[in-house]
């Protein structure tokens, strides 16, 4: 096969992967989830070691189970400098209908 035979072959593949590729949607698995609320229970908390705080005053902020992908991965918690004034609300699912619904974690006046 000659250079240019090779050339043109080569570009038609490539064009033909390139049309293929941008019709594809990724769409959430909906057996699982919809709506922001996930219909698998998320496993028990796992037992972090917190070691020592990079300074005093530091807050933890504990891990949580994250959904991502079709499936809950935890999310290891974390030292933090303290936000002056607030506390911190730690991530919670909480039961919505037959599934459940993260609220994230955040920190709150008081």
């Amino acid at each position: 096969m000659n250079q240019r035979k090779w050339l043109s072959a080569s570009l038609a593949s490539g064009l033909v992967l390139i049309m293929a590729l941008a019709g594809c949607v990724v769409v959430p698995d909906q057996r699982h989830y919809a709506d922001g609320v996930v219909m698998v229970a998320p496993p028990a908390p796992r037992v972090e070691v917190l070691g020592v705080a990079p300074s005093p005053g530091y807050v933890w902020l504990g891990g949580y189970w994250n959904w991502v992908g079709g499936r809950h991965v935890w999310v290891e918690g974390h030292w933090a400098a303290p936000k002056p004034g607030h506390h911190w609300v730690a991530h919670q699912w909480v039961r919505q209908g037959d599934g459940w619904r993260m609220k994230p974690g955040h920190w709150e006046r008081g």
